[in-house]
């Protein structure tokens, strides 16, 4: 049998998603993942995602399944879980889904929010779940530039110099900033993503709305094809995996991811 599930974290105090093999003093949010739906299974799984997270990003409805013998409900998956998990993670919902379906080659699309509190004085309550920039930023600017963005493009430019991809093609399919009072949001919806894709672009977005660089600027730095002559690399503490979209055949109860993160 095969099991979905979508599962929410807080990734702040956790070294990224993946489960490191032979580092057992490494927090990760797979391991914990695996420790808690192993006990309710009460045998060892193991689980695969659609999308791993770097160390201080955020899952608001991150997707996973994993294969078992062991039957229980659906009830049973959620809240037998989340008995057994930190309070940084929760399972939301699980579900039985058929053989052919994978967290990850099954996803058609993926949406990031990336989150800045963009104010004078840093942040205390938000912290570590927003990143912060006290130069008064332009979020129409910053919307403006991410317009070269979209569609089918090389984005060797933003991606990180260790990225193991194979083809730096990606195709975004929308990419909006917009501001509510001291936050402003980066949504970016893509087939896929490259690795520090997200936190490359925003540093760019980020500088253009600050006025150091032109409007322009975005898409020369995608034509390069250069992570050299790309900007900097923004932290990871305002990322947050939104959700992850998949065809309609599989029919998983998926929320949205939005309610996590400020609607």
């Amino acid at each position: 049998m095969r099991i979905a599930m979508g599962v929410e974290y807080d990734g702040s105090s956790f070294s990224g998603w993946q489960a490191q093999d032979g580092q057992p003093n490494t927090r990760t949010v797979q391991a914990c993942v695996e420790a808690a739906v192993s006990k309710v299974a009460d045998q060892p799984l193991r689980v695969i995602c659609a999308g791993r997270t770097d160390t201080g990003v955020h899952g608001a409805e991150q997707v996973i399944h994993f294969d078992t013998e062991v039957e229980r409900s659906e009830r049973s998956w959620v809240f037998g879980a989340n008995a057994n998990l930190p309070k940084e993670v929760a399972v939301l919902w699980a579900v039985p889904v058929s053989d052919d379906f994978h967290a990850r080659f099954s996803a058609v699309r993926r949406r990031y929010r990336y989150v800045i509190y963009n104010r004078g004085v840093r942040p205390t309550f938000l912290a570590r779940r927003t990143t912060w920039d006290y130069r008064p930023l332009d979020a129409e600017r910053m919307h403006q530039a991410g317009r070269a963005l979209v569609g089918e493009h090389d984005f060797t430019s933003y991606r990180a110099k260790e990225c193991q991809a194979k083809s730096p093609l990606r195709t975004v399919h929308r990419l909006d900033v917009s501001r509510q009072g001291e936050l402003i949001f980066i949504d970016i919806e893509a087939n896929a993503f490259l690795h520090h894709m997200v936190r490359n672009i925003a540093g760019v977005l980020m500088a253009i709305g600050a006025g150091e660089r032109p409007v322009e600027w975005c898409g020369e730095v995608l034509a390069h094809r250069d992570r050299a002559l790309g900007g900097v690399t923004a932290p990871p503490y305002g990322l947050y995996l939104m959700d992850v979209g998949y065809p309609e055949q599989f029919k998983l109860p998926q929320t949205g991811g939005g309610s996590a993160v400020w609607g």
